[in-house]
């Protein structure tokens, strides 16, 4: 009796994972046909799958997370089967790695006139989620239509890549991911010259202080060159925070200002936030 038992659950086992293998295959069939997947239908959750599920999520302004979730499925078409999670983690330190890398050509577009110059400048508060002292700022963009292609990107929709890889490292299970964006001295939500040493403690502060955590950008980015060679990237950012029975959600007009490192990246010089309507 306990043999057949024995056997009953392994062929439970393994149709389960034959059906999570064929969601993930469905994903990836989805994901190549829309142009966000290059790789082979092959239902493994790899680093390559991993980084098309985020520049899905990035594009159609879903949370971002690498995840196969159930709302990147119902966005693209697939009826979830039982859990929505592959068992392995999302391999989420490579995903946003490899978004930031090869989309560094935006400040050369800024100085070439193919980015808007910046607009006349507006006092406003340098605040983050955590602090409370942001006020409230005119409304933000209308949110994006879902959609499941992509064309060639645009230097503009690079550039979004690089904002979502940003948000991506936020949710890095090494506390202070975001860290390697920032230059070794920043204008951090007021506070002008800041050390990356206070800058990723106040990282490691707010991880603790909600450990769980969802974002996603709420809109269209607006980018703008500055007269010193740098971009100005601001973008409504949505965001959930949970510790608990503690919860806050809301939405924020983040601007990070960036300039170009000697090795053709791009590095955070300033960041700034206010209260979204």
């Amino acid at each position: 009796m306990k043999r057949v038992l024995f056997f009953l659950l392994t062929i439970g086992l393994c149709v389960g994972s034959v059906q999570a293998d064929d969601m993930v295959r469905q994903l990836q069939v989805r994901l190549k046909n829309g142009g966000f997947y290059h790789g082979d239908a092959n239902g493994v959750y790899d680093e390559e799958t991993a980084v098309a599920v985020a520049r899905y999520q990035i594009r159609n302004g879903l949370p971002i997370s690498a995840e196969m979730d159930a709302t990147t499925l119902h966005a693209l078409g697939l009826k979830p089967r039982g859990t929505t999670k592959t068992e392995e983690p999302a391999p989420v330190a490579g995903a946003w790695r490899r978004l930031r890398n090869g989309d560094m050509q935006f400040v050369e577009n800024a100085n070439d006139g193919k980015i808007p110059p910046p607009k006349p400048s507006t006092q406003a508060d340098h605040s983050s989620p955590q602090s409370g002292r942001a006020r409230p700022a005119p409304p933000a963009s209308t949110e994006p239509a879902v959609s499941t292609q992509a064309s060639d990107f645009s230097d503009k929709e690079r550039l979004r890549e690089y904002v979502g890889a940003f948000i991506l490292a936020g949710l890095d299970p090494q506390t202070g991911a975001e860290l390697e964006f920032f230059a070794d001295r920043v204008n951090y939500f007021g506070e002008r010259n800041m050390s990356r040493e206070k800058v990723r403690a106040d990282l490691v502060r707010y991880a603790r202080r909600w450990p769980e955590r969802r974002f996603w950008l709420a809109g269209d980015i607006e980018v703008a060159s500055q007269p010193d060679g740098k971009v100005q990237v601001t973008f409504p950012l949505r965001y959930e925070l949970r510790n608990g029975s503690k919860s806050a959600s809301g939405k924020v007009m983040k601007t990070l200002v960036l300039r170009q490192t000697g090795g053709n990246d791009l590095e955070i010089v300033e960041v700034s936030e206010r209260k979204a309507g």
